[in-house]
């Protein structure tokens, strides 16, 4: 009887810890995948979760996406986070939308939205400044309204082969670990 030498290790590297887009936007996804939702809806649930995260005005995104949510019977929770998500480009976006939004509502007499222009309204007649804010806001409105439909309808059709793809690969990857998986896999 000879005996054998204990297993060297493949590498004395310890394994490399999975990266902040993996563990913040693709787990947790994947996540969502094990629960149960299907790609159709998960590609619906992201898409609408990049439209309403991107809405012009600060405060209401949490609502949209929560009503819209529970009236589709879509995962809140994902949607959420998706929108939250977009924050950062959603303040990008945020001036020159109103900009454009104030160009659009405006009565053709300096509709140019600037901080020194809105200072000095302020200062002046403030209910002037209100008033071109808030032309400002709803012409911001009413763009994000016109390109939020084909961007989300691009998206959502975009995403479900993507979705399929990460449900079949995960599927794949839960049967290969079942024990009746490895026990079939041997065979005689």
């Amino acid at each position: 009887m000879s005996v054998l030498p204990p297993p060297v290790p493949a590498s004395s590297e310890p394994p490399a810890s999975p990266g902040w887009w993996r563990r913040r936007v693709l787990d947790p996804i994947l996540n969502i995948l094990k629960q149960g939702l299907t790609p159709k809806q998960l590609s619906l649930t992201v898409a609408l979760g990049i439209v309403f995260g991107l809405v012009p005005i600060l405060g209401i995104t949490t609502l949209m996406g929560t009503a819209t949510a529970v009236r589709l019977r879509l995962n809140v929770a994902a949607l959420l986070v998706v929108s939250h998500l977009m924050s950062p480009v959603q303040l990008l976006l945020l001036i020159p939308l109103m900009r454009l939004g104030a160009q659009l509502l405006g009565d053709g007499q300096a509709t140019q939205l600037t901080l020194a222009q809105l200072e000095f309204l302020f200062e002046k007649d403030w209910r002037e400044a209100l008033q071109l804010l808030w032309q400002a806001s709803m012409g911001a409105m009413l763009i994000w309204a016109v390109a939020s439909i084909p961007v989300g309808l691009l998206l959502n059709f975009a995403l479900r082969p993507l979705f399929r793809w990460l449900l079949a690969r995960q599927s794949g990857k839960l049967a290969s670990d079942t024990p009746s998986a490895a026990a079939e896999s041997t065979g005689p």
